[in-house]
């Protein structure tokens, strides 16, 4: 049992990580930035510490910043709850070197996961369903991913290799709409995640956004905590999700199931994480990505 957890996180996320710890007798350390110096989290926690200025990169994503407020208050764990560097596998990793445990995946899961194209190569060796695409091939030349899209067929997707929820992603139709969605995909994805690495896949139309939560320990054990139905979105963000899915039979449900379970031990999951799927009109079902944290949605 740790005796104290420094939050690396602000608002609604810290606030119940904080919750649960009271619960459990376990002492709380907050950080905040300057500006956060009032907010609730702070006062919820048993100590505080001021670790940089507003701008997140000079506060929570900090990674020394926060490393010596753990250090200085003898902290045990770190939980960096969703966002900042909860899906930081660097982080992680000076967690460990510096004797605190990062209360979340290891950091080779979080690196495996976390980039896109590795994701799909993994997914490949694992036997779990992917959207046809360029099959872990990164692609940044115009003609590399003109010979993708002709290949797979019209409409495709372009994603960046280091995004998510939707970031860096351009759905293009036709050919001669290629070169813009690509110059524009580079772009995104560079100013978002820093990495302007691409991949592509085939475009699904109206399909079903299925997720399957996970949990896993450090001896091996995995299990899934069921789906949830997250396909009413406004601009690839999830608006309205619901558990169980109304939209999917047993059998292909229980498939899901066995996908999601395939995925976390191909990367000998330990933690709360989220693997994400599309379901097509012939109930069809894809790896789309995974979160190697705990969702927004826990």
């Amino acid at each position: 049992m740790f005796g104290k957890i420094l939050v690396a996180n602000r608002g609604e996320i810290a606030l119940r990580v904080m919750r649960t710890c009271r619960s459990m007798g376990i002492a709380t350390v907050a950080v905040f930035s300057e500006s956060d110096s009032e907010t609730r989290h702070v006062a919820a926690a048993d100590e505080a510490v001021n670790i940089g200025a507003s701008l997140p990169k000079e506060s929570y994503l900090n990674q020394d910043n926060i490393l010596e407020a753990a250090r200085s208050t003898g902290a045990d764990a770190i939980h960096p709850g969703y966002g900042f560097l909860a899906e930081n596998s660097e982080f992680a990793a000076r967690c460990n070197i510096a004797g605190v445990k990062f209360i979340g995946p290891s950091p080779n899961s979080i690196a495996k996961m976390g980039d896109k194209v590795q994701a799909r190569r993994l997914m490949v060796d694992a036997g779990v369903p992917l959207v046809p695409g360029s099959d872990g091939l990164s692609v940044n030349e115009f003609e590399d991913v003109a010979n993708e899209a002709r290949s797979v067929g019209y409409p495709v997707l372009i994603k960046a290799a280091a995004g998510g929820g939707g970031i860096g992603m351009f759905r293009v139709e036709t050919e001669d709409k290629l070169h813009k969605g690509l110059e524009q995909a580079q772009r995104r994805a560079q100013h978002a995640f820093g990495d302007a690495t691409l991949y592509i896949e085939k475009a699904i139309d109206n399909p079903r956004h299925i997720e399957v939560q996970l949990l896993g320990d450090e001896h091996g054990n995995l299990v899934h905590l069921f789906e949830r139905e997250c396909s009413v979105q406004r601009r690839h963000q999830k608006v309205v999700e619901e558990s169980l899915s109304p939209s999917i039979d047993s059998d292909t449900r229980q498939k899901i199931y066995d996908a999601a379970l395939k995925a976390g031990h191909s990367v000998n999951y330990d933690s709360a994480g989220t693997v994400e799927f599309i379901v097509d009109q012939e109930n069809n079902y894809y790896f789309l990505e995974m979160n190697t944290r705990i969702q927004v949605e826990h």
